[in-house]
C-alpha cells in the first residue's frame, strides 16, 4: 500500500468511525511539543535531516503523555525557488504525520518562515510585494492538496508563525486570503491563525476572526517576561546581551544590576521588566479570553518557554505558574521546543526531567 493509499484508508477508517456517533470527531489538542529545527530553521539536509526527528521520537513523546505535535516547515525547505516542491522535504514531513498516527498523536503544520518573511527581519517583503503574498497563497494551496487526504480530527494547519505587520490589517487581509484558498476543498479542516507581531497577547483585538466557521483554532505565544524567559539568548538583539542576575516571580532584573550595561541592554532589558507574578502574567490573558468569549472559538499557546539559561529554581518556577494558567483557562498548549535551546531533551540527548515532570504532572 502507497502512502497516499494508506492516507484515505486511514481517513475512510476516522469516517466510519465518527458516522457510529452522534457527533463527528474533533481536533482538540491539550499538551504538545514542537518540532523545531527538523524542517525549519535548519540548514541540515539528507540523512544528518532525517536523523534529527525520527518514529523513535514521536513514540518517546507520546509515551510522556503529550497529544500533539506542531511541526513548523519553512518555504525554502519545501519549495526551490521556482516554487516547485521539494520531494525529499515532502517525504519526511508526511513521514511525520503517519509516525502521529500512529501513536495517537495529533499534528499541526506550521508554515513557519517565507523567502519573504522573517519574524525578526528589519524589512519584511512580504507586506509591500503583491507577487509575494500571491505566492504565499499558492504554497497553501500546495500544502491544502498534498495534505487534504489526512482526518481533519488529526491534522490541521496554521497559516503563518509570528505574523509581523506594521498594520494589523495587512496580516487580516492577506490571511483571509490563504484562509479562503483552503476552504475551497477543506471546509472543515481546523486552521490555526495568530496574532499579529510575534503573536503577542496585546495584539490579539485587531485579530479579524472568519465568521461563521467553528473549525478555527485561535494562537497566542508567551514568552513574558523576556528578561527571563531569553536570558543570554543570542538572537535577541541587546538584550540578550545582559549576562547579570536574574529571578521570578518579583521583578526579573534589579536596577542596580544593569547599571554596568550600555544603555541599549538597559533600554532592552527595562522594556519588559516589570514585577511578575502567576496572577500578573494570568492577567495578560486578558485579550485572548475576550476575543474566546466573543467568537465561541478555542485558544492556543503554540509557542512558549523559557531558556535553561536562567537559574533552574526561578526557571521550573515560571514554567508551573505557566502551565497552571494555561490549564486553568483550558487552553490548548505546545513548548518551544522538543529538543532545541528550550528543549524537552538536552543537547545530549538526555530528557530534562524536572522540566517535563512540572509540565505533565508527573
Amino acid at each position: 500500500m502507497d502512502r497516499m493509499q494508506w492516507i484515505f484508508c486511514l481517513a475512510a477508517a476516522v469516517l466510519l468511525t465518527g458516522c457510529a456517533g452522534s457527533e463527528k470527531p474533533a481536533f482538540t489538542v491539550r499538551r504538545g511539543t514542537n518540532i523545531s529545527h527538523w524542517l525549519s530553521q535548519s540548514d541540515r539536509r539528507g540523512e544528518a535531516r532525517e536523523a534529527w526527528f525520527t518514529e523513535q521520537d514521536v513514540a518517546f513523546l507520546a509515551g510522556l503523555g503529550l497529544d500533539h505535535l506542531r511541526i513548523p516547515v519553512d518555504e525554502e525547505q519545501l519549495w526551490d525557488e521556482a516554487g516547485e516542491k521539494e520531494p525529499e522535504a515532502f517525504r519526511l514531513l508526511h513521514a511525520g504525520l503517519e509516525w502521529c498516527a500512529r501513536h495517537n498523536l495529533r499534528a499541526i503544520v506550521d508554515l513557519h518562515i517565507l523567502r519573504s518573511h522573517h519574524f525578526n527581519e528589519p524589512v519584511i517583503r512580504l507586506w509591500t510585494d503583491p507577487a509575494a503574498q500571491d505566492r504565499f497563497v499558492r504554497l497553501w494551496r500546495d500544502l491544502s492538496e498534498e495534505l487534504r487526504g489526512y482526518p481533519v480530527d488529526r491534522v490541521a494547519y496554521e497559516l503563518m508563525n509570528e505574523a509581523v505587520a506594521d498594520d494589523p490589517e495587512d496580516w487580516n487581509r492577506l490571511a483571509a486570503r490563504a484562509y479562503a484558498a483552503i476552504r475551497e476543498n477543506e471546509p472543515e479542516r481546523v486552521i490555526v491563525i495568530g496574532s499579529n507581531r510575534w503573536q503577542i497577547v496585546h495584539t490579539f483585538d485587531a485579530l479579524k476572526v472568519p465568521e461563521n466557521d467553528p473549525h478555527l483554532l485561535l494562537s497566542f505565544h508567551f514568552y513574558t517576561p523576556m528578561p527571563l524567559t531569553h536570558y543570554k539568548a543570542p538572537w535577541w538583539r541587546d538584550g540578550g546581551e545582559y549576562a547579570g542576575p536574574v529571578r521570578y516571580p518579583g521583578r526579573i532584573v534589579k536596577e542596580d544590576d544593569l547599571a554596568p550595561y550600555p544603555e541599549n541592554v538597559r533600554d532592552a532589558i527595562r522594556g519588559d521588566n516589570g514585577f511578575y507574578t502567576r496572577d500578573s502574567l494570568e492577567a495578560l490573558l486578558e485579550k485572548p479570553l475576550r476575543k474566546r468569549a466573543e467568537t465561541g472559538l478555542p485558544l492556543y499557546c503554540g509557542e512558549w518557554g523559557c531558556l535553561p539559561t536562567v537559574p533552574e529554581t526561578d526557571r521550573l518556577a515560571w514554567y508551573q505558574d505557566m502551565v497552571t494558567i494555561l490549564e486553568k483557562h483550558g487552553i490548548g498548549w505546545a513548548t518551544w521546543d522538543y529538543k532545541g535551546d528550550f528543549g524537552l531533551i538536552d543537547r545530549e540527548g538526555r530528557p530534562v526531567e524536572e522540566l517535563i515532570a512540572v509540565l505533565l504532572d508527573l
